[in-house]
C-alpha cells in the first residue's frame, strides 16, 4: 500500500487498479473499470523544469521518458509505445549510462519542459461582466467585493469591464480623459464583426506585420487592444472610479414585470471582445449575475411576472418554453470560448434562479467555476471571490489554454474522459468504440484549471489472450503517457509529461 501511495505522490495519478487485468475478458469481470484520476498541474516541489524542447518519437510523437529503451553505444532510443527506433540529436552526444539527461532519471516520471522560444510571458486576462439590474443594497455589496478583487490582481494582468442591465455597456478603460462606454442593445445578438465595426477597431487601417500583439488574427494593433484591456497597475484608479459611480440600471421596471436583464448578450459581447483582442491566450470572463435573464438571447423567462420561472418539473416534462433556445445559445457560446481558449466563471447571487441549468454547459466545457449564494453580501460569495485571486508569491495558481493528450500501449484504448474539458476530436487507433464521457478522441481542450483540478480517464483492455511465453514473465507492463501543454500562471507556455507503467496480471489465478 505504501508503494502505491508513493507512486500517487510522485505523479499525481491514482489508478483504480495498480495491476492491470491481463485480457479483455478479465477486465470485463471487474466491477470497477480500468481507470485513472490524474491531476494535470499538481505541484511537485522537486519536479524539474527543463529549458529545452522534449525529444519526440518520429512515429507516434510520444516523448523520451524513463521507460524508453536506450542504446548508449549506437545513440538510439526505442519508443515503449510503438517500438520505433529513434536517433538522438547532436546535443545528446555525451549521453551515457553515467551521464543521463533529466528525462531518463527513474524518479522523474513527471517532468515539465519550457522551450527557449516560448520563454516570453503572456499576461493573464480578466474580463469583469457586472449585472446592474439589482437593488441598491446588492449593488453596494458587489462594488465593495469587486474593489477588493481588483486590488488582489497581479500588476501585469490585463483587465476589462462590461456592465449590463437593459443595455450592455463596454467600458473603454484606456480613454483617460473622461469615462467612455460603447452601448449595445440588450435584446439583439451582436456578432463579432458588428462589435469590431461599431467600436471603431478598424477606423485606422492597421499594419498586420508590425505592432501586433495577441490579436494578430484580426490584425489589431496594441493601441486598439489597450483601449479595452489595460494592465491592472495602470487602470486600478480608473476601475475604482467607475465602480464608485456605478448605479442600478436606470430603466424603470413596471410593478408587474421582472427587471430587464440581458445576461446572454453581455456574455456574448465579452467573448467576442476577448476573441478579437487575445485569441489563443488565457483569459477569464468573470460574470456577476443577480437574477434571471429576461432580455435577448439566452433569456430563461419573460419579463411578465404572470409567467412563472421554469421548475425542475418543467425541465423533466420538457415544458419550459425558453429552455432549449437558451441552451442552444450557450452551447454556441461554449464552442466559441473553447476555440479561443477562454474560461467563463459564474458568480450567481440571488434568491431567484439565474439560469445555471442553461448556462452550465459553457462553464463546464471551459473549466470555469460556479458560485451560488443568496446575496452579494453573503460570506460564501466574498470568500469564494477572494480564493480565486489568492496570491502566493504572486502566483494565482490558475493555468489556462491547455491541451491534454494521452498515449497508451497497443493493448490499451481510451473510452473517454470525465472532467472540465472539451473534445478536440482527435480520432485514431487509440480510441475505443465504447464511449464514456467525452470519447472518440485522444486529445482534449482544457481552457482553465487550478492545481487541484482532476480528470478521470476510462480505459478498455483489448488484449484477447495472453501468449504462453508471457505467463512466466515478470516484466510485462502496460504503459501510459500523459501530455499537458498549458499556459502557466506566470504566463509561460509549458509542457508537462507524465509517464506511467503498471504490471499486467500474468494469467488466470496468478498472484501479484
Amino acid at each position: 500500500m505504501a508503494e502505491f501511495m508513493e507512486l500517487e505522490g510522485q505523479d499525481g495519478v491514482r489508478m483504480a487498479w495498480n495491476v492491470i487485468p491481463g485480457t479483455k475478458q478479465e477486465a470485463s469481470n471487474c466491477v470497477v473499470p480500468v481507470s485513472a484520476v490524474y491531476t494535470p498541474i499538481k505541484p511537485f516541489p522537486n519536479m524539474p523544469v527543463l529549458p529545452y524542447a522534449p525529444l519526440r518519437c518520429r512515429n507516434c510523437r510520444s516523448v523520451l521518458n524513463p521507460f524508453s529503451i536506450v542504446d548508449f553505444a549506437a545513440k538510439i532510443w526505442i519508443c515503449p509505445f510503438c517500438f520505433q527506433r529513434n536517433h538522438f540529436p547532436p546535443h545528446y552526444a555525451s549521453i551515457s549510462d553515467e551521464n543521463l539527461p533529466a528525462e531518463l532519471f527513474p524518479q522523474y516520471t513527471t517532468i515539465e519542459y519550457q522551450s527557449p522560444g516560448e520563454a516570453s510571458s503572456i499576461p493573464p486576462v480578466f474580463m469583469f461582466v457586472v449585472d446592474t439590474s439589482i437593488i441598491e443594497e446588492e449593488m453596494a455589496f458587489l462594488k465593495s467585493a469587486l474593489s477588493q478583487a481588483i486590488g488582489l490582481l497581479p500588476d501585469n494582468s490585463l483587465v476589462g469591464l462590461i456592465t449590463f442591465g437593459t443595455l450592455v455597456h463596454v467600458h473603454e478603460l484606456g480613454f483617460g480623459t473622461i469615462p467612455k462606454t460603447y452601448v449595445f442593445k440588450g435584446s439583439k445578438d451582436v456578432s463579432k464583426e458588428q462589435l469590431l465595426d461599431q467600436m471603431n477597431f478598424f477606423l485606422i487601417k492597421p499594419k498586420p506585420p508590425t505592432g501586433v500583439i495577441a490579436g494578430a488574427r484580426d490584425g489589431l494593433s496594441s493601441e486598439s487592444i489597450a483601449r479595452f484591456l489595460l494592465p491592472a497597475s495602470d487602470c486600478e484608479f480608473a476601475l475604482n472610479s467607475i465602480l464608485e459611480e456605478l448605479q442600478k440600471d436606470p430603466w424603470p421596471t413596471p410593478v408587474d414585470q421582472r427587471a430587464s436583464r440581458c445576461s446572454g448578450t453581455a456574455l456574448s459581447i465579452a467573448a467576442s471582445l476577448l476573441g478579437a483582442c487575445v485569441p489563443g491566450s488565457g483569459a477569464r470572463i468573470l460574470a456577476f449575475i443577480g437574477g434571471p435573464s429576461t432580455e435577448g438571447p439566452g433569456a430563461i423567462v419573460s419579463k411578465n411576472l404572470s409567467e412563472p420561472i421554469r421548475s425542475h418539473k418543467d425541465l423533466d416534462k420538457d415544458s419550459a418554453p425558453h429552455y432549449h433556445k437558451a441552451v442552444k445559445f450557450y452551447e454556441a457560446l461554449a464552442k466559441q470560448l473553447v476555440h479561443q481558449g477562454h474560461v467563463l466563471d459564474l458568480f450567481a447571487c440571488a434568491l431567484d434562479q439565474v439560469g445555471v441549468a442553461e448556462l452550465k454547459v459553457a462553464v463546464e466545457k471551459t473549466g470555469g467555476l460556479v458560485v451560488l449564494a443568496e446575496s452579494f453580501g453573503h460570506s460564501v460569495f466574498k470568500d469564494s471571490l477572494r480564493r480565486v485571486f489568492r496570491s502566493e508569491d504572486k502566483d494565482l495558481g490558475l493555468s489556462s489554454n491547455g491541451i491534454f493528450e494521452i498515449n497508451c500501449s497497443k493493448d490499451i484504448k481510451v473510452q473517454g474522459i470525465l472532467g472540465p474539458c472539451a473534445s478536440l476530436e482527435k480520432k485514431g487507433p487509440l480510441c475505443s468504440d465504447t464511449i464514456v464521457g467525452q470519447g472518440s478522441t485522444s486529445a482534449w481542450k482544457m481552457c482553465g484549471l487550478d492545481q487541484a483540478t482532476s480528470l478521470c480517464l476510462i480505459f478498455e483492455i483489448v488484449k484477447k489472450e495472453i501468449p504462453d511465453a508471457t505467463l512466466h514473465s515478470s516484466n510485462i507492463f502496460g504503459s501510459q503517457l500523459y501530455f499537458y501543454s498549458y499556459q502557466h500562471s506566470t504566463g509561460e507556455m509549458r509542457l508537462r509529461v507524465t509517464s506511467l507503467s503498471r504490471r499486467w496480471v500474468a494469467g488466470p489465478g496468478s498472484i501479484q
